[in-house]
């Protein structure tokens, strides 16, 4: 894998996203993801998997920078694989863990919010979905995975506004779990997970694949119809003259 890095441990494994300075999502990193969940998920000496990002990111989103250049077929097919990758995420069967050591805005909260467990950095970093203010149409499905951790409320009122949060916010809408020093995150993801792998594994999974069956129901996207309208306005004028502004906005 070039966009990732796995380490074993006896019995789990740790993916840290390993793309530049802010591990942007492009495509061969989705599909890398994808892969190897599937990989891991049929793989019976490994239990359980942390993913994590570098000091200050997680993932600063999806690679704008990338998906400003595709053509329409190119995007069509970028969006097919994200919601592949999203669903193979919250399908896994065995306890995943996010150790968010930063930044998490968009498409990094949507690698986040697929754990079980999520416990992320004190410090001055965001995470949230942001995708309206970059004027991206939030399909159906991103809110389900949204709502079914803060709730239907907090959910439409976070997307609307595109707010990102705080550490300490994220931890009150309860959109983490816990909030420790940069460089304990890691460490108290592999505490967490070292304590789901104490229960019984059968009943443990069943358990999880049981409580998320409506979630994964939302998540099979069968055809691009769900995100039809996210990729016409792609195309809009307004839309792009936002990204251009972003994207600049990049290179200073």
């Amino acid at each position: 894998m070039q966009t990732i890095t796995l380490t074993r441990k006896e019995n789990y494994a740790i993916a840290q996203l390993n793309r530049g300075k802010a591990n942007p999502m492009n495509r061969q990193m989705i599909q890398e993801l994808t892969e190897l969940v599937h990989q891991l998920a049929h793989n019976f000496e490994v239990k359980g998997l942390i993913i994590t990002g570098k000091e200050h990111y997680f993932s600063a989103g999806l690679d704008l920078l990338e998906l400003y250049q595709f053509n329409p077929k190119e995007m069509e097919d970028f969006w097919k694989d994200f919601s592949k990758m999203m669903l193979s995420l919250a399908s896994f069967p065995k306890p995943m863990i996010a150790a968010i050591t930063g930044h998490s805005p968009a498409g990094g909260c949507i690698l986040a919010l697929c754990g079980d467990y999520r416990v992320m950095a004190e410090g001055n970093y965001r995470i949230g979905l942001n995708e309206v203010p970059v004027g991206i149409i939030v399909p159906n499905h991103i809110f389900a995975l949204y709502a079914f951790w803060i709730g239907n409320r907090n959910a439409y009122q976070y997307l609307m506004e595109g707010k990102l949060l705080l550490p300490q916010e994220a931890l009150q809408a309860q959109l983490v779990d816990e909030v420790v020093p940069l460089e304990e995150v890691l460490n108290q993801a592999e505490t967490k997970m070292k304590h789901y792998l104490s229960f019984d594994p059968v009943t443990w999974q069943k358990t999880k694949t049981n409580l998320r069956k409506d979630l994964i129901k939302a998540l099979d996207i069968t055809s691009t119809d769900s995100f039809k309208e996210t990729l016409e306005h792609w195309w809009s004028p307004e839309v792009r003259h936002i990204l251009h502004t972003i994207l600049a906005s990049l290179k200073k």
